[in-house]
């Protein structure tokens, strides 16, 4: 009792407790769960944190516009103490201080709100569950009963135990109509086997021991009962356009920042992977970190090519532009994955956490959209990453460890746009074939000019003979002109035969090397024994002198051969063209590369006349072929093919050159860059610091001499014919 201005106050002091309303757990299930589909992932990552090798979802619709949803598992089942103490309590921590299952599975479920989804599902749920030790508990629940109470502890549940012999594992099976809410049809079952796919990243994902991931399958079945019995079952199992990539880059980060990615293109087969070491300069802050990240071009060649491939629907039929477009749609994303599964809505399509589209308005030449990437990223548990999962099952907290996620996916990407720009720009990917020759023709011709102005001539009414004097005028001024480009000609071809010498520089310092070392080491014994003989006059020391001058001479001739046969890429100034045994040449083409060839295990042969003479600069003749032959050993070698060849046939009628023929048993040209002709492009290159000069020079080379070279589709090798020019070409 005390007194407040005059006036006597009672106070009495009690203890309440704080006392959940009845709809608190339709509160914590169906308002904080997303959708349906994430109602049924959440029950799916129960029997994952049951230690069950696989999950069965089963869809019973009847006749009455009702349905069942069955999810059963394998797992170790709970005990009835299990199931009262911690199952029926709300928001447990148990999983959370547990952390691991009994197998060693990380947990995935660290809320103690995931069963509760199960109110979104139907309105009632009937759980049974079986121990390995043949305990089997029964509880059912009615989720309109907690709708009603005016407190949560009010609601009594049933729970019945018995004994049984059957095998361990939980059986949820839940009951609803259409009026609950949801209407499962056609689209809807879509939706859901297409978010079961995406739920757990395929094995192909890089992963190192850390991220281990034991099996864990996953079948849905649908029975219909009207109107008629019809039943479906499959395994879940990741859409096969995942394989089918353009561009890759994968590997781990470790946490402290440093790691290893792999860098890859299908859109080339003789493409190298590239290993690419990552420092970020700091620990990351957000745990060791994984990537699988595959990107897609989306023109209408990268389309085909994608289908091409092998995209076939699930009928083992290829699937139409559109429709491979559309998957490329639904599918794109970069999911979050932990422990195998995917934390929604990370990797959704309509959800770019990384913001991919804004980067790429700033730079649409070299960054990718959202929807050109599939990608995976698997992280750690929370306690190792700082990750931490929203309650809603809606993402991952935006805090510190979330930004830094997000910076180092960023850099990754980056690793890859870069080279995948670098990629496109040096195999021409839209860009229009040119070639020096054809555009020196085009630039030096007057005969559409010569006609235009006849036919203006003519209609203005000036005369013939004034219409051939102006002509005239044009045809010497032409002549002048062409002159030039003979010189440009001349020393487009001098630049070129240099730029091939010094692509096999290589070749060059190998074949040098050992005469060169010869002379380096005995020029001073030579030194010593002629200062011998100088002061002792012994005839004997003459023994020892005479083999070394004999080197000399055996190492000079190498020399000699070895400039022999690249003079003519040398040479500073073009002769006349000549009239050369071609198969000879080009034999002499090949002892360049005797060493590589040997090397490399690689054989070759050429057929065809061995006397057949061709007007050409023989310069050209080897530039071509050192350009081709190169390029064979190094694919052949690159890919460790088991067949080593290079065949080359000269085909003739009498004088005539028919065609040739060069082969090898390399991995091959794409058919795309085949059609596009891109491979002739000066910068086309698919080899790692290639100059990319090669075939340009063939080609032009070629074109000097009324040839043209081209490039044809084969099962097996790459395959170039050499060949007059035809009409359609000049």
């Amino acid at each position: 009792m005390r007194k407040t201005n005059g006036d006597l106050t009672v106070s009495v002091s009690e203890t309440h407790k704080v006392r959940p309303a009845g709809r608190h757990i339709l509160t914590i299930g169906s308002d904080l769960i997303k959708d349906p589909y994430a109602a049924v992932i959440e029950l799916v990552k129960n029997s994952y944190d049951a230690d069950s090798p696989d999950v069965i979802i089963e869809f019973n619709m009847l006749e009455n516009l009702s349905y069942t949803i069955t999810i059963s598992d394998h797992g170790h089942g709970m005990t009835k103490e299990t199931v009262i103490n911690k199952w029926m309590v709300p928001s447990t921590d148990d999983k959370q201080t547990r952390r691991m299952s009994p197998a060693g599975r990380t947990m995935q479920g660290r809320k103690g709100i995931g069963r509760y989804a199960a109110s979104l599902l139907g309105k009632d749920l009937r759980l049974e569950t079986i121990t390995p030790d043949g305990e089997k508990t029964v509880a059912f629940i009615e989720w309109a009963r907690f709708e009603k109470a005016q407190y949560l502890d009010e609601v009594e549940i049933l729970i019945e135990t018995s004994n049984t012999n059957m095998p361990s594992g939980t059986k949820i099976t839940i009951s609803g109509d259409i009026t609950h809410n949801f209407a499962w049809d056609e689209d809807q079952f879509k939706n859901l086997r297409f978010e079961l796919k995406k739920l757990m990243a395929p094995t192909s994902i890089a992963v190192d021991s850390n991220f281990t991931q034991d099996r864990f399958d996953i079948t849905l079945t649908i029975k219909n009962q009207f109107p008629e019995p019809t039943e479906t079952t499959e395994p879940i199992e990741p859409y096969p356009i995942q394989d089918l990539f353009d561009y890759r880059i994968s590997g781990n980060i470790s946490a402290d920042g440093k790691g290893s990615l792999s860098y890859t293109t299908q859109k080339s087969r003789n493409a190298v992977t590239e290993e690419i070491k990552f420092d970020l300069k700091s620990p990351t802050n957000c745990g060791e970190i994984s990537f699988d990240i595959r990107v897609y071009d989306r023109d209408k060649e990268a389309i085909e090519a994608l289908i091409g491939r092998g995209l076939k629907d699930e009928y083992g039929q290829y699937v139409g532009k559109n429709q491979a477009r559309s998957l490329l749609n639904s599918l794109n994303g970069i999911g979050v994955y932990r422990n195998g599964f995917r934390i929604r809505p990370l990797g959704d399509a309509d959800f770019d956490w990384l913001k991919l589209n804004k980067r790429r308005v700033q730079d649409p030449s070299k960054r990718i959209g959202s929807d050109q990437v599939i990608g995976y990223v698997q992280i750690q548990s929370e306690e190792l990453s700082g990750l931490t999962e929203k309650s809603a099952r809606d993402g991952l907290k935006e805090n510190d460890a979330f930004k830094q996620l997000k910076n180092i996916t960023e850099k990754v990407i980056s690793e890859l746009e870069s080279r995948r720009f670098a990629y496109r720009k040096n195999t021409g990917l839209n860009r229009p074939a040119l070639k020096v020759e054809r555009e020196l023709e085009q630039l030096f011709s007057f005969d559409e000019m010569k006609r235009n102005i006849s036919t203006k001539l003519s209609k203005g009414g000036i005369d013939t003979k004034t219409t051939e004097e102006i002509i005239n005028i044009i045809d010497k001024d032409a002549e002048n002109k062409n002159k030039v480009a003979d010189e440009i000609r001349q020393a487009v071809a001098i630049y070129q035969g240099q730029a091939t010498l010094g692509k096999i520089i290589n070749v060059i310092l190998h074949e040098g090397r050992r005469p060169l070392n010869y002379f380096k080491n005995q020029i001073p014994n030579l030194q010593y024994w002629h200062n011998q003989l100088s002061e002792t006059k012994d005839p004997g020391i003459l023994e020892k002198i005479i083999p070394m001058t004999d080197g000399i001479g055996q190492n000079a001739d190498i020399f000699a051969k070895l400039f022999g046969r690249l003079d003519p890429l040398a040479a500073g100034k073009r002769p006349p063209k000549k009239s050369i045994t071609l198969k000879k040449t080009i034999g002499k083409v090949f002892s360049v590369f005797d060493h590589e060839l040997e090397l490399h295990h690689i054989s070759h042969h050429i057929t065809g006349p061995d006397e057949f003479r061709f007007p050409s600069w023989d310069q050209d003749i080897y530039a071509i072929f050192t350009n081709l032959i190169d390029n064979s050993i190094y694919w052949i070698s690159e890919k460790k093919t088991l067949k080593r060849e290079i065949n080359i046939d000269i085909e003739t009628k009498g004088d005539s050159l028919l065609y040739i023929d060069y082969r090898d048993t390399g991995p091959g040209i794409e058919p795309y860059l085949i059609s596009s002709e891109a491979i002739f492009e000066p910068q086309f290159t698919t080899k790692p610091n290639g100059t990319g000069l090669g075939l340009a020079i063939a080609g032009e080379a070629a074109a000097r001499n009324g040839l043209e070279l081209k490039a044809f589709e084969t099962d097996g090798g790459a395959y170039f014919r050499l060949q007059p020019k035809t009409e359609m070409a000049l």
